[in-house]
């Protein structure tokens, strides 16, 4: 997702490294309020190291159960 400076009209994407620390508190807290997570990662390009600008971050999550069935949990 595209930061917008707070000094200027220009936006920027953020770096791997603030990717990689947004999905780490996010799956902290996951972990801590959805006990039935046993596992989360990403792939795809952020994982490979050649994401570029407007890329997408592709997570897995590993559960132990789910009320939805799988073709709707997406």
């Amino acid at each position: 997702m595209p930061v917008r400076s707070l000094r200027s009209s220009v936006l920027r994407w953020p770096s791997r490294s603030e990717v990689d620390r947004a999905v780490r508190r996010w799956v902290a807290a996951a972990g801590r309020d959805r006990p039935e997570v046993l596992r989360i990662g990403y792939f795809g390009s952020y994982a490979r190291g050649d994401w570029g600008v407007g890329s997408d971050l592709d997570l897995l999550v590993i559960v132990t159960e789910a009320e939805e069935a799988f073709e709707k949990r997406s």
